[in-house]
């Protein structure tokens, strides 16, 4: 395939800035939204997240498969990506609007609802997506910088949703804190679905000139059947170097959910950080991954893909124990000491900075593994293994989220 010019990888990264901004606002907000603003159980809220995870076990390889196999003039990816942007931004919204007085089973109806409703659009833009990447090159080194775009502007779009905190959720006057706020949601919602709307319809406009270049669905498919879509998932989940992949980050992402999910908690309660030093520290770390994500290219030519996936989520995990177990023992600045912003801001800076090796390098190599599944098999299976890979990110704030719902209300 013919080198990939740069406006289309920006136009197919600024696509991953929608899933940015659901991602991140549903894992930093959603839990303590429901909890600390509406009286939601913390285990209520966390199960609702967990139900609508289950659904995506089931959603994401059905994107994947109609995906793979859709035939249409515009290709195999391209019709899902228009179709998905306002449903998504719609249902979107809605989550962070519930009625008032509807009661703990009402809120929890609600939340697994307009979860369920948001994750399932999420699903049929971010699937075909990301399989969109991984056909747009087989050069083994270009696929790294195309996951290198599609990473950055994710990045960009946590950014956008951690840089509005000072703007949506400052500090009254009397000192209560912005996020405990209702009203202050809406606007947040509406904003980031709005931004989520036009980033997924210009990274569609933008590469739909790739389109005559990228493989087409093979003819005479059997018509759409709940078993083809398990029998294709079985059949990828069979190659042994995606199945040890796919169960790595899994784990690695469902860690990282139960510490999103109780940040905001950490950092209003345990840090006792104000709304501007909140927002710093959040800028912070995916600043770091934005640092991190160029060095990933040179970081494979001496180490190569999978060392750079084991030592970046090691670098994470370790990073992220730190701070709290030097509290724990009595090592670390107590609140009210000016350092305690410095310190936490530099251990951010380079955890980001690591764990940008394992993000891009899992992507890279999952497009890697459906050459050799084309070898092995004769098929190409994009949407299937990105399903997989959709899935797993999603664990962050699903199942992350009923572990962090039912601690919360264990610790009370």
């Amino acid at each position: 395939m013919s080198t990939i010019s740069t406006s289309s990888k920006l136009s197919f990264g600024i696509g991953q800035a929608a899933e940015g901004i659901k991602n991140n606002a549903f894992t930093l907000f959603l839990l303590f939204f429901y909890v600390q603003v509406h009286g939601l159980s913390a285990s209520l809220a966390g199960t609702a997240l967990f139900i609508a995870l289950c659904f995506d076990a089931v959603s994401d390889p059905i994107a994947g498969y109609l995906s793979d196999s859709w035939h249409s003039k515009w290709g195999r990816r391209h019709p899902f990506m228009y179709a998905s942007a306002i449903p998504l931004a719609v249902a979107f919204y809605f989550t962070f609007v519930p009625p008032d007085n509807l009661g703990q089973w009402g809120l929890f109806a609600w939340l697994t609802g307009f979860t369920i409703l948001t994750r399932g659009a999420m699903t049929l833009y971010h699937v075909p997506h990301i399989a969109l990447g991984a056909e747009m090159s087989d050069d083994y080194e270009e696929r790294t910088t195309i996951v290198g775009y599609r990473t950055a502007f994710g990045i960009i779009g946590s950014l956008l949703v951690y840089g509005s905190v000072t703007l949506f959720f400052p500090e009254t006057t009397d000192g209560v804190r912005g996020q405990m706020i209702n009203a202050n949601y809406p606007p947040f919602a509406l904003a980031c679905a709005l931004v989520m709307w036009v980033t997924i319809w210009l990274s569609a406009i933008g590469t739909h000139k790739e389109i005559p270049h990228l493989p087409q669905a093979p003819p005479n498919l059997e018509r759409f059947r709940f078993t083809s879509v398990f029998r294709e998932t079985a059949t990828a989940l069979r190659n042994s170097n995606f199945r040890a992949l796919f169960l790595a980050v899994l784990t690695s992402y469902v860690m990282n959910g139960v510490n999103v999910a109780l940040s905001l908690f950490m950092f209003t309660f345990f840090w006792e950080l104000t709304a501007s030093d909140l927002q710093i520290v959040l800028i912070i770390y995916p600043l770091g991954i934005l640092i991190g994500t160029p060095l990933t290219r040179y970081f494979h030519r001496r180490f190569d893909k999978k060392p750079a996936v084991v030592w970046g989520t090691a670098w994470w995990a370790s990073l992220q124990l730190l701070p709290v177990v030097l509290r724990l023992i009595g090592v670390f600045p107590d609140n009210d000491a000016p350092s305690l912003i410095y310190i936490l801001c530099g251990i951010a800076l380079v955890q980001g900075i690591g764990v940008a090796q394992g993000v891009v390098s899992f992507g890279s190599m999952v497009a890697d593994i459906v050459d050799e599944q084309e070898l092995n098999t004769g098929r190409r299976q994009e949407g299937i293994f990105f399903a997989a890979v959709s899935f797993a990110g999603k664990a962050t704030s699903g199942f992350g989220g009923l572990v962090a719902g039912v601690g919360l209300d264990v610790i009370s």
